[in-house]
């Protein structure tokens, strides 16, 4: 669009010659960008700072733990508590090929660990694991090492800590593997320490979470051969939702539960729990297009209303301009240009004000929970952004245009 007369001068002359008009007028641009800008920064933090809290999870993953039979079977009474043995696991695994891996689960909550004189003060979750557990959840190890086939073995008495736990009973140790800690009495050598600070973790966050091997928690707890939670994840395209069914029903053949009973198991499916999340965030995405996209027409709207009224207080002029030999291109790119660039102008005050206020959300987000997540948008939106706003703003100054180019000089000098 080449610019004649003096045009961009002229511009920034009738722009200011009216400010109160032009910042009126501007606000609309600015607030549905801002909202437009803030809104979608905020939805995508929101969604990073969740995924955070599934990372390190096998999305083909799924647990399934015992609970009370709601109906009668077999002899049995409704009421009975259902809890899996060990072995249980190679029986299901034999019933239901399609499970690639399944390991036991062994929980034990509200327990106080101590170093020395230092007692952590939260709630922690003992979990007995094997090594094969981080195919399912990646305990993220920071330092040291995660339990091994000869910590179960040789039912060892050695953990590994949640980093919640370390920073509490170890302050300022960087590496406490060697070091020692106490549970219910119970004397464990710490062998590693997690990284992981997300908040979703089966049977309790693993960054409050001490580790041990599997037959290390029965043996100190004198659980026998029984567990708790049994976990396991399927084969790539494999759907979870019908995996995670037939591991339910060889379980309640191998338990005698009553085929229709719902209640006798509790499950958690990953795969559907993230299908959530994508379907939740994809909604809340395109409310907020919905939302920034009409504040922003709106706006659009306004300049257009108010370009239409600078036309009008400008007849003479273009009369003027018209009857020297203004060709009609030339008075349509002072037109739309006026448009464009006051549309452009507020809404790059509107993004730069949503990114600062992203800015402060996340680093207030980080300073409280530990979890560094971006609520900022990308440079490709940004850009599309800017690119959005020079075609409404062109869109804006089409109706003022045709209003200009249809001025004649004749009209012009009798309206004078």
């Amino acid at each position: 669009m080449k610019l004649e007369f003096n045009t961009i001068d002229e511009i920034f002359q009738t722009i200011l010659r009216n400010k109160t008009r032009s910042i009126l007028t501007a606000f609309g641009i600015f607030w549905g960008i801002f909202m437009l800008v803030l809104l979608m920064g905020g939805g995508l933090g929101l969604q990073r700072l969740l995924y955070k809290n599934f990372e390190g999870f096998a999305s083909n993953s799924a647990f399934i733990a015992g609970d009370k039979t709601s109906k009668p079977y077999k002899g049995f009474d409704k009421g009975r508590e259902i809890v899996f043995n060990n072995g249980d696991e190679q029986i299901i695994k034999r019933k239901v090929p399609r499970v690639k891996i399944i390991t036991p689960l062994a929980t034990q909550f509200g327990k106080k660990p101590k170093a020395g004189k230092r007692e952590f003060k939260e709630s922690a979750y003992l979990k007995g694991m094997y090594p094969i557990y981080q195919e399912i959840e990646n305990p993220s190890i920071h330092v040291g090492r995660f339990i091994n086939d000869v910590d179960v073995k040789m039912i060892r008495k050695v953990c590994v800590l949640g980093k919640k736990v370390a920073q509490s009973l170890f302050p300022g140790v960087p590496n406490p593997c060697g070091r020692h800690i106490t549970v219910d009495g119970i004397d464990y050598q710490v062998v590693g320490v997690s990284k992981s600070t997300r908040h979703m973790s089966v049977m309790g966050p693993m960054e409050s979470s001490i580790i041990v091997p599997f037959t290390t928690e029965q043996q100190v707890y004198h659980q026998g051969n029984k567990y708790s939670v049994l976990c396991f994840t399927g084969y790539s395209g494999e759907s979870m939702e019908q995996l995670t069914k037939d591991v339910e029903s060889a379980a309640k053949e191998l338990h005698y539960v009553n085929p229709n009973d719902d209640q006798a198991f509790f499950k958690i499916n990953m795969e559907v729990m993230f299908k959530m999340v994508d379907t939740l965030f994809r909604g809340i995405r395109i409310l907020i297009w919905l939302i920034g996209i009409g504040t922003l027409l709106a706006g659009a709207i306004g300049v257009s209303n108010i370009m239409m009224v600078t036309v009008a207080e400008r007849t003479v002029e273009i009369g003027i301009r018209r009857a020297i030999g203004a060709r009609p291109r030339s008075i349509m790119t002072q037109i739309m240009a006026e448009s464009i660039i006051l549309t452009i102008i507020a809404g790059l005050f509107g993004i730069m004000l949503a990114v600062g206020i992203l800015h402060i959300v996340e680093t207030l987000v980080a300073n409280s929970t530990q979890i560094n997540v971006s609520f900022q948008i990308s440079f490709i939106m940004a850009v599309f952004s800017a690119l959005f706003l020079a075609i409404l703003g062109g869109l804006a100054g089409l109706m003022p245009t045709f209003r200009a180019l249809s001025i004649k000089p004749v009209d012009a000098m009798r309206d004078e």
